[in-house]
């Protein structure tokens, strides 16, 4: 029997998070629908794909190899809308883009300067956290992702693009604005911080950083998105850990200001980051030699203390 490209996503969709109702969620599917699908996909088959563990959908050892095969068909009908979309070439077609909030302030100004280099593309943007990102990659959804360091074992291949800073901020009026500089790491940790959430790549590097200095925080707020914890840091609610690149407004217009903290900043740096074998069209080809190009262009070189990078 022929099984549909449909039958195939929801299988994988439940491969991947184990479990009917999650796969229901990322498919905007139904419960029912999705267990009758499987089940379906069993009965036609005359294999035992998934095996119940607990409140969890299991591969089963038959399962997995199915796995193996229909994420290459999945990657084959991928590759063959990218041959459709080549076809409209340069001068038309449709860039699918995938940032990490954090990237969005000079990602925003990258599109627009591309979009008036090549007019008559069509563009979508999504701006969101770094677990949705790789859920998109998962799915092979966007054409490319710009986001911090990728993980490992996903199936992805990075480039490097550019060096992301990650600095201490605080409103303009902060005490330690007083202090001599630099300022001593532990001085600064008797502050009360404003922090990502624990999924946030920004967060992770952050701790990992404090680990390898042997510190940790002695008071956190934790704030779900970059504009929130800019917004408590000015209104002196503590101090930020942010990239340097989502501040540039706020250092203009005096609103925020970059502490001088011994071992920051944090070196970090984005990527662009695509599946392995992901074939790209001319549009999305061209944009891509356009951002490792032009990307720093759209960045303020701020000056920042060149002490220690950690």
């Amino acid at each position: 029997m022929a099984y549909s490209l449909s039958q195939l996503r929801v299988f994988e969709a439940v491969a991947q998070y184990e479990s009917y109702t999650r796969a229901a969620e990322k498919l905007f599917m139904t419960q029912p629908a999705v267990s009758m699908q499987i089940k379906q996909l069993e009965e036609d088959s005359g294999l035992a794909l998934f095996e119940r563990q607990g409140n969890k959908m299991m591969l089963t050892a038959i399962g997995k190899e199915v796995q193996h095969y229909a994420h290459r068909v999945l990657q084959a009908h991928n590759d063959l809308l990218g041959v459709m979309k080549e076809l409209k070439g340069v001068k038309g077609g449709h860039l699918v883009i995938s940032v990490a909030t954090t990237a969005n302030y000079f990602v925003t100004q990258l599109l627009a300067e591309f979009s008036r280099l090549h007019e008559g593309i069509n563009i979508t943007l999504d701006v969101t956290n770094r677990q949705a990102l790789l859920d998109q990659l998962e799915h092979h959804e966007p054409d490319m992702v710009i986001m911090g360091e990728p993980p490992k074992g996903y199936g992805l291949q990075s480039e490097r693009l550019m060096e992301n800073p990650l600095v201490v901020i605080a409103a303009p009026h902060h005490s330690l604005l007083n202090h001599s500089t630099p300022i001593p790491l532990k001085v600064a940790l008797a502050e009360r911080f404003v922090i990502r959430e624990k999924s946030s790549g920004t967060r992770s590097a952050l701790e990992r950083h404090l680990r390898e200095h042997q510190v940790s925080f002695q008071q956190t707020l934790e704030m779900r998105s970059n504009e929130s914890i800019k917004h408590a840091a000015e209104a002196g609610l503590g101090l930020g850990v942010v990239s340097l690149h989502t501040i540039q407004p706020e250092l203009e217009s005096g609103r925020l200001t970059i502490l001088d903290v011994e071992h920051f900043p944090i070196q970090r740096y984005w990527h662009i980051v695509m599946r392995k074998g992901k074939r790209l069209s001319p549009i999305a080809q061209e944009f891509k030699r356009f951002v490792l190009k032009e990307a720093p262009r759209f960045v303020e070189e701020w000056q920042l203390p060149n002490r220690d990078k950690g």
